[in-house]
């Protein structure tokens, strides 16, 4: 699998949306991170999953999947090597980590993001709140 792949895959989710972090490709439900390309130069893609998921993941492949370094690796940022996922493999993955952003989204009052795929420009996010603020 690919950069390119892992973004498709992660796009197909209801509700997801693309964006970037600190100048990463990331992969958004509700407007909160499910997943990043942020470490794609080292072949990996990065899940936003919590710690229990990771020692599942972990445990079942460790060639395939393993705790980013840290304290977000501690808290269950995990990543997945590209090369070696097949497409169920990414699937499956991606899927547990948008699920998990969506129900955290749904148990914080965050009720899920736009239909779009795509994430709104910042300046037609400005002007909309800006229009907001002069009613």
């Amino acid at each position: 699998m690919t950069a390119d792949d892992f973004r498709r895959i992660a796009l197909s989710f209801e509700g997801a949306e693309e964006g970037a972090h600190f100048g990463a490709m990331d992969f958004r439900a509700g407007g909160r991170i499910f997943a990043t390309l942020a470490s794609v130069s080292l072949g990996y893609g990065n899940l936003m999953i919590g710690p229990e998921q990771q020692a599942a993941f972990v445990a079942e492949r460790p060639d395939l999947f393993l705790p980013v370094q840290g304290g977000w690796g501690r808290m269950g940022i995990t990543h997945i090597r590209l090369a070696l996922a097949d497409e169920d493999t990414m699937r499956g993955a991606l899927h547990t980590a948008w699920k998990l952003r969506v129900e955290k989204n749904n148990k914080t009052g965050k009720k899920g993001a736009s239909p779009s795929k795509k994430s709104v420009p910042q300046s037609a996010a400005k002007r909309k709140s800006s229009s907001a603020k002069t009613r």
